[in-house]
């Protein structure tokens, strides 16, 4: 069976997206490559382990963090139609072409704490529309229904790139033989109903009541209102978790919780909340805070965090009934 590759897709794709915005995209999915390179050579390359330093959001970089955001900054700068980017890693935006048509977010890669012990982890990105010739800080506080594309890049046991370029989801498979991302799986789609649900239950005491009493439900399962049962899966990589919803629907919750109250959620709307949420939209699916549409939120800060609900819709949506009842 012959495959379009990447960049075969892209270019039949004309209608969805311009040819600079092609070439950006490219240039994000071969840097992934050169990552996925690096996590395949693990500890013989002396990679693993911590760089024993945190970054902007106070948590400790793995050694890993810190070349991939590497590998994707130098990639990024340099490319002429980006006109700036921005890495969780890092507190400030970094500057790119004048003239750039557009600024590229990303999480260089999620799910870290899981690089260690030989797990999934993943690269995220959000593609916006550059506002000026010269890039300005508040340029990138666009909310998430401005993006142009979004997806990541899953390195598990195969390594896939997810894409949307605001008309459906479609899924790439790295070929190891070839290095080529190979369209293998297009028009996903997330049921509207589920028995799967994620989320991290060692917080469940720092949870509001709507989510408490959501859960609850869950776990009850048919000696509940609910009528039937539920597994609870969590890969403690949203990359991985986001991926599984979409092979075979579920949900995914970091709901707000009181573990420490001057932080409004656990992820970032720019890095990660958008980006995923205009995927799982794009699939059917659905994206709140419990209160708000996520890609509705104007955003005020570069790492801001917003709690997360994301998934199926008919979950989702009664989620976000319990938060307004």
């Amino acid at each position: 069976m012959a495959y379009l590759n990447l960049s075969q897709y892209l270019s039949q794709q004309q209608g969805n997206l311009t040819a600079e915005l092609a070439d950006v995209i490219l240039s994000i999915a071969n840097t992934c490559k050169t990552i996925d390179q690096a996590l395949q050579s693990g500890a013989m390359a002396g990679i693993l382990g911590s760089a024993e330093h945190e970054n902007v959001q106070g948590e400790t970089q793995k050694k890993l963090d810190v070349i991939s955001n590497d590998y994707l900054i130098d990639a990024l700068k340099i490319h002429p139609h980006v006109g700036g980017l921005a890495s969780e890693e890092l507190d400030e935006f970094t500057a790119a072409q004048e003239n750039g048509k557009y600024l590229v977010l990303f999480d260089p890669l999620d799910g870290s704490s899981n690089i260690d012990i030989n797990m999934c982890v993943g690269t995220i990105f959000s593609i916006l529309p550059a506002l000026n010739a010269t890039t300005q800080a508040q340029d990138f506080l666009q909310a998430g229904t401005q993006q142009v594309a979004a997806g990541y890049v899953l390195y598990g046991p195969s390594t896939m790139l997810v894409l949307t370029l605001g008309a459906g989801v479609v899924f790439f498979t790295l070929d190891p033989k070839t290095q080529q991302f190979l369209l293998t799986t297009e028009n996903i789609q997330v049921a509207s109903d589920t028995q799967e649900y994620a989320i991290n239950a060692s917080n469940q005491r720092h949870w509001e009541a709507p989510v408490q009493r959501y859960i609850e439900e869950l776990q009850l399962g048919k000696t509940s209102t609910r009528a039937k049962d539920f597994n609870m899966r969590w890969v403690a990589c949203m990359v991985g978790d986001i991926h599984r919803i979409l092979c075979r629907s579920g949900i995914f919750l970091y709901p707000f919780d009181t573990k420490d109250p001057n932080k409004a959620g656990r992820l970032r709307l720019m890095y990660e909340a958008n980006p995923m949420s205009m995927l799982i939209e794009q699939a059917g699916g659905a994206a709140t805070t419990g209160r708000v549409r996520i890609l509705e939120i104007q955003p005020t800060e570069l790492h801001q965090r917003v709690p997360v609900v994301i998934g199926s819709k008919n979950e989702v949506d009664l989620v976000s009934q319990y938060h307004q009842s």
